[in-house]
Parts: C-alpha cells; sequence; structure tokens
C-alpha cells in the first residue's frame, strides 16, 4: 500500500503589478511558511526566499496574469487582489480572495462588487465622477495584514 498523498499546502497568489502591500505579504509568508507567488506582466524585485516566486506572464497578453492565476488556483490557496472579477473567477474556483485595502471577496458579496465597478465605470465614461481611489493608509494596511491572518486560520482550522 503507498502512502497517502501529502496534503497541497496553501499558497498565496498576489496580482502583483500594483499591489502595494508585498512587503506585508512577504512577512506573512515567512512567518507562517506559505508559499507566496508574485504574478505580473513584468519582471519584480523580490526578496530571496525559497516561498518567494514571481511569475512573469507573456507580455502584452491581455488579462495573462489572471489566467495564469486562475489556472493554478486551487480551493486552499488566497488571491490578492483588487481586480474584481479576478477576485470573483477565483471564487468559483474556491479560493479565497481579499484586496489590499482587507476587503474580502465572499460568494455573497461579488455580485455586489461587480455591479458596483461596473456602475462606476460608467459614470467615469460619462465624466460625472473623477478621480481615482482614496489614499492608501496605515489602517489599511493593518487591516489587511488582519483579515490575511484571517483567512489563512480560517484555512488551516477547514483542514483539519
Amino acid at each position: 500500500m503507498n502512502p497517502p498523498e501529502p496534503h497541497p499546502a496553501t499558497r498565496i497568489f498576489v496580482d502583483a503589478d500594483a499591489c502595494p502591500v508585498k512587503d506585508e505579504i512577504f512577512r506573512v509568508s515567512a512567518r507562517c511558511g506559505l508559499k507566496a507567488l508574485l504574478v505580473s506582466n513584468s519582471p519584480l524585485r523580490i526578496p530571496r526566499n525559497p516561498l518567494f516566486e514571481a511569475v512573469v506572464v507573456a507580455k502584452g497578453l491581455f488579462d495573462g496574469a489572471d489566467d495564469w492565476i486562475v489556472e493554478q488556483i486551487t480551493p486552499l490557496d488566497i488571491v490578492v487582489t483588487s481586480d474584481i472579477p479576478l477576485a470573483a473567477r477565483c471564487l468559483e474556483k474556491g479560493a479565497r480572495a481579499l484586496d489590499a485595502r482587507g476587503r474580502v471577496y465572499s460568494p455573497e458579496s461579488i455580485g455586489d462588487a461587480l455591479a458596483s465597478r461596473e456602475l462606476m465605470t460608467h459614470l467615469r465614461a460619462m465624466g460625472e465622477l473623477g478621480g481615482g481611489p482614496a489614499p492608501f493608509t496605515p489602517r489599511d494596511r493593518s487591516t489587511f495584514l488582519q483579515r490575511l491572518d484571517d483567512l489563512i486560520q480560517a484555512l488551516r482550522r477547514s483542514r483539519r
């Protein structure tokens, strides 16, 4: 009789091109012993650590990073992204998803998030709305760290 397959580990996938919390992800990844895969369209500098991996998808490939992440994730994984359609695709595969401000996406909340995104896109196109997102704050970093830790702990409890 063959020994059982080892249980796959949780990984953190990062939609990394514009992610403001990479350093926080490195710290959590190292502390928890989780692999962090930073997926981007251009090369990134990352600290030397066997737990950290930079993945560069083909340049000019629209949504190439998103497609690569969706192909790789499992229900044990966490995805960090501010891209709501990517978060929706990840949730469909059973993965967890949160944004850099600590907003955790769920199957129950993703429909509202997609609808709000569409409305904001429409308002911007009509010139009714200007500016971008609010500045990123230390409180956002703190909330992100707490929510990431919550997701990791929930995944660990569910595997027992």
